[in-house]
């Protein structure tokens, strides 16, 4: 039974992205409208995220905390198969007891750098997720200013839609407006301050972006 009526909602979200489809299309042709006139439209927000100045600095920014770690890491393991050599060296003339102490210490000195790189990788990622919502929680009032212009009552996300025309697409134009508006988001309030958030939900009819999902860490050790 639920997989009947998942079929038959499925075929209804279709047949409404069809007509919706055909009026933005039959509407465009009438008045020339740049955004297309429809009840649904679909956006692909990995693109906004891809192809926005925003979305591009946040990844750039990424990449270069990434590789700055990356370089870290190897200066960080170089040293500690440097000290493991010079430890293994002064086994033969140390007591027993001394060099397992100093082994010991070492090995506890070499978890904790570890454990220490594994976190700032971790919190590279983290702060690339946050910056994401971020951006997301910015392009909300642009989104709702399309959704408006197009006389729209919903954006799916293209992931979530079995069938869809082109002409219901507004994802471009996304994109442009965003960068119009948000540029790479170099003047926004850093993630985790006042976003205006409050004015973000109203404009979008209090509905917030969903989390994204989650994503790799960055490189560690």
């Amino acid at each position: 039974m639920a997989g009947r009526r998942q079929a038959v909602m499925r075929a209804a979200l279709a047949a409404l992205l069809l007509l919706a489809g055909g009026s933005a299309m039959a509407q465009q042709a009438q008045s020339g409208a740049a955004v297309p006139q429809a009840p649904i439209l679909t956006l692909d927000r990995e693109r906004l995220l891809v192809e926005t100045r925003f979305g591009q600095a946040v990844e750039a920014q990424f990449q270069k905390d990434s590789e700055t770690l990356i370089a870290e890491n190897v200066r960080l393991e170089q040293a500690l198969e440097a000290e493991e050599r010079a430890l293994t060296d002064q086994r033969p003339t140390l007591p027993s007891e001394e060099f397992r102490t100093l082994a010991e210490e070492f090995d506890t000195k070499t978890e904790a750098i570890r454990a220490a790189q594994d976190a700032k990788s971790r919190a590279i990622t983290s702060r690339r997720d946050a910056e994401r919502q971020r951006f997301l929680q910015a392009a909300i009032p642009v989104l709702a200013d399309l959704m408006r212009e197009s006389g729209a009552v919903a954006i799916f996300d293209k992931e979530m839609v079995i069938l869809s025309l082109r002409g219901v697409d507004i994802t471009d134009e996304a994109i442009a407006r965003i960068d119009a508006v948000l540029g790479d988001g170099a003047t926004l309030p850093e993630a985790g301050g006042a976003t205006g958030n409050a004015a973000a939900d109203d404009a979008a009819g209090g509905q917030a972006p969903a989390p994204m999902p989650e994503t790799e860490d960055a490189p560690a050790p």
